[in-house]
């Protein structure tokens, strides 16, 4: 029998909002704007900042001693993978409606525009993919049915498509449905996934179930590319009848179909009897409630009022791990955090990029010495407990075009750093404002970089700034410096092309080095595994010669869940997976 609904649900999201609003206005994060104010670079963003409504409560900060830091511990932490709670001998009570915990609100649910990580936990229920990882990361059919067909030395690709599956609004699944979804995404203006797709020369439908692309070059991740949002298939007769509202109401084939939102609260689905294996979806429907305050989270989690709960914040991981109710998942990342350093944003991301005059942006020594004035083993350590991992790459090292170039680190050198800044001729403490996520974790990790990097002669201003918002403000080019980070792909290419490329869909910083775009385009082209490698790892040496990005940390995704709940897994794409969830009884 289906889970009743518990009447407690709304009130806890009610206070799960005040809580949050009233840490958000608390003297701990309240405004001191006179170090950002003092550039003209610095006035122009807080000014901008200070016009946007999720700043109301609280603009720059300039944070010294007031976000407490992860206790030290006597043991390292347990970084063993644990991707899935299974159901196993479990049985399964059919029906209810889930609750998931979300750390931030995800922005528009179209595939095509879309570059939050918290639409990927959505769409991972409504909108199905031609292809997936699996927990070991490897690449697996959805709706394709096979692994693409290359021919003509790469030039041409097949993919098969599945015939047994339909939209949520009855719109049949096909070859040119696939194709219809593509050339969107290869066309659209604002499209962020026409990168991801590579020199692509022609799409068409061969039959009702095969695709057919063509290249200009051989173009080795597009199979990693459609097991992420490029490969997302929307309907046709939604994309004809919504055009760029689309995301207001995705129509998707997937084991639950879209049914409202509302902002900054919550996002319901429900499950889709038209979904072609809908006699294995266990729940009714899925609630994802908006709680951006982690410990609020855990707490929701631990009273029951919510299942499931992501991004756990390591100040609060160890007791959760010790609660018999829960479990809590973890898995390493293919992804980064970082700083993106502002460059030549100055009309959008994709845009030509326009050099902006100032030091941080035009002085390639300032950056470095911004970079060589973190101890990224110290941040680690002292704001996460150990439980995230250091990063100097886009590259994983657990990856397979790992490499030593890509696994070096710039060295950690403060007096380096003040050397640097004289030879570039900078007043000392040289001053950057950066824009960063406004919660407690996010905010201890800008104040230990801002205690840091003042010993490289530095003097580091924090705006925080609602997630969404983050989002906008780094697509437009409106920062100097802004701290955000990557989920990660399977691929390299996911993780740098965008993002290092002239032009790329997520090049927020205005980069352009044409030896970097030659190298990356090199290693998309290479179905040598060692060769790509080697390629990936000498574009990472260019990056770190000028620092555009400046990779910080890996996280580890921590997911709590309910111990009425299994079937729910996490990868190191970061996606929690929601799809095969239940409720259940027995242990």
């Amino acid at each position: 029998m289906a889970r009743p609904p518990r009447p407690t649900r709304a009130a806890s999201a009610d206070a799960s909002r005040a809580a949050s609003a009233s840490r958000a206005a608390s003297p701990a994060r309240a405004a001191s704007t006179a170090r950002a104010a003092s550039s003209p670079a610095g006035r122009r963003r807080l000014r901008r900042a200070l016009a946007l409504p999720a700043l109301a409560a609280a603009a720059t900060l300039a944070l010294t001693a007031c976000v407490p830091q992860q206790p030290a511990g006597t043991n390292p932490p347990d970084k063993t993978d644990v991707t899935t709670a299974p159901i196993g001998d479990r049985t399964i009570v059919e029906g209810g409606d889930l609750v998931m915990a979300l750390s931030a609100e995800p922005d528009a649910l179209d595939p095509t525009t879309s570059s939050s990580l918290y639409t990927r936990y959505v769409m991972e229920t409504v909108c199905q993919k031609l292809y997936d990882i699996d927990a070991e990361g490897d690449l697996v059919p959805l709706l394709a049915t096979e692994l693409p067909t290359l021919s003509d030395g790469g030039l041409t690709v097949d993919i098969p498509v599945r015939t047994d599956a339909v939209f949520a609004d009855g719109t049949p699944l096909d070859a040119q449905a696939v194709v219809t979804t593509l050339r969107r995404h290869l066309d659209k203006p604002d499209s962020s996934r026409a990168s991801e797709l590579g020199p692509v020369t022609g799409v068409e439908a061969l039959d009702d179930d095969t695709v057919r692309l063509t290249y200009e070059r051989p173009f080795a991740p597009l199979t990693a590319a459609l097991a992420d949002r490029a490969g997302m298939i929307m309907s046709p007769t939604a994309l004809e009848a919504e055009g760029d509202d689309f995301g207001d109401a995705p129509v998707c084939v997937g084991p639950f179909k879209f049914v409202d939102r509302v902002p900054q609260t919550s996002i319901s689905v429900e499950r889709d009897p038209l979904y072609y294996d809908a006699e294995d979806v266990h729940l009714d429907s899925i609630t994802y409630r908006i709680i951006t305050d982690a410990s609020i989270r855990a707490a929701n989690v631990r009273a029951g009022d919510v299942q499931v709960a992501d991004s756990m914040s390591t100040m609060d991981v160890d007791s959760l791990m010790a609660d018999d109710g829960l479990t809590v998942l973890q898995v390493g990342s293919f992804g980064y955090q970082g700083i993106t350093v502002n460059i030549g944003n100055q009309d959008g991301v994709g845009t030509d990029p326009v050099q902006i005059d100032t030091p941080l942006a035009s002085d390639v020594r300032v950056r470095q010495a911004l970079a060589m004035s973190i101890d990224r083993d110290a941040l680690v350590q002292s704001v996460f407990g150990g439980w995230n991992d250091t990063a100097c790459s886009p590259i994983p090292p657990t990856s397979p075009f790992a490499t030593d170039a890509s696994d070096a680190c710039p060295g950690y050198d403060p007096e380096g750093a003040k050397r640097l800044l004289a030879e570039a001729g900078v007043t000392t403490p040289y001053e950057i404002e950066i824009q960063a996520s406004n919660n407690a974790d996010t905010l201890r990790l800008a104040q230990a970089l801002q205690a840091q990097v003042a010993d490289g002669g530095f003097r580091l201003s924090i705006t925080p700034v609602e997630y969404s918002t983050l989002l906008d403000v780094q697509s437009r080019g409106d920062f100097d410096a802004l701290q955000l980070g990557w989920s990660g792909r399977v691929d390299p290419n996911g993780n740098m092309m965008n993002f290092l490329r002239t032009g790329g869909g997520n090049n927020y910083s205005g980069y352009s080095n044409p030896r970097v775009d030659e190298l990356l385009a090199d290693a998309a082209a290479s179905i040598d595994v060692d060769e790509r490698a080697a390629l990936y790892g000498e574009a990472v040496t260019q990056v770190q010669e000028d620092e555009p990005l400046i990779y910080l940390y890996r996280t580890r995704s921590l997911t709590a869940l309910t111990n009425e709940v299994a079937g729910v897994s996490t990868y190191a794409d970061g996606v929690v997976r929601l799809s095969n969830a239940a409720f259940v009884e027995g242990e």
